[in-house]
């Protein structure tokens, strides 16, 4: 059974103060995914509701995004007087068990695991939502709170996704998350850093270091700060959207995947 899935922070539907949500909407359908996780997702912005009112969606972002064609879940993480944003995610299966975990590190960043279960064709995926913190320490802390959320909520055999804004451009998080949990990275399947580290690391009977995909900024990718882990799935194609309507969509490049279970 194949798998069409996508991650994209999506910047709140604003970009150099214009409201893009409508044409975000479309970008989105065209990509065709089956399962979309997105984050920076606004639940309520009264402010931009004002400001834009002829091109703001009256419902929240996840509800207006998702349409006739998939469910939605979304996780609120930053609540203020005016609104709150979060994550979400849509996806054309039904999606079962829900639950948003916070996992903030102090009070000027607030992040959450959305945590969902999707009934695809009889089989319970669980499906991660993530956008974690500025800092690195943070974003340790953060991870290690991850790993213990999926251990104690998906059988260890379960095929599983986590996917969103990682923040970590030094990829540092990514064998951590592999030892821990057992999961690859969507470009584990493509080409490994070449050079005298690659060499050195295959000569002594270590794994390949892969690098993630640059997503960060959407106008010229230079950051690797988007990523998508699995367990359970065979990855068939991975890519970085880049170039024409996705430079002014949001400051993020959304990563595309197709996927088959195992």
């Amino acid at each position: 059974m194949k798998l069409r899935i996508a991650t994209y922070n999506i910047h709140k539907g604003v970009t150099s103060g214009r409201s893009r949500i409508h044409a975000l909407k479309l970008a989105l359908a065209q990509l065709d995914a089956d399962l979309l996780f997105l984050q920076e997702v606004q639940g309520r912005h009264d402010r931009h509701a004002l400001r834009h009112a002829a091109h703001w969606p009256s419902l929240g972002q996840h509800e207006f995004l998702a349409g006739e064609s998939h469910h939605s879940a979304y996780g609120m993480n930053a609540v203020y007087d005016h609104g709150h944003h979060g994550n979400a995610l849509l996806s054309r299966f039904p999606i079962g068990a829900i639950r948003n975990q916070d996992v903030s590190d102090h009070a000027y960043e607030a992040r959450g695991i959305l945590h969902c279960v999707v009934d695809i064709d009889g089989v319970s995926v669980h499906c991660y939502v993530i956008h974690l913190g500025l800092f690195a320490g943070g974003r340790r802390r953060q991870t290690a709170a991850l790993v213990e959320a999926v251990r104690s909520s998906a059988p260890p055999d379960a095929p599983l996704i986590i996917a969103g804004d990682f923040n970590d451009w030094t990829n540092q998080l990514s064998e951590f998350l592999r030892i821990r949990l057992g999961v690859t990275e969507v470009f584990e399947h493509q080409a490994s850093v070449p050079g005298l580290m690659g060499y050195l690391r295959k000569l002594g009977g270590m794994r390949p270091l892969v690098q993630p995909a640059r997503t960060f900024p959407a106008s010229m990718p230079m950051l690797r700060l988007d990523r998508i882990y699995l367990r359970g799935f065979e990855v068939e194609s991975a890519q970085v959207l880049r170039g024409g309507l996705w430079s002014t969509l949001s400051d993020h490049a959304p990563i595309i995947s197709t996927l088959r279970l195992k």
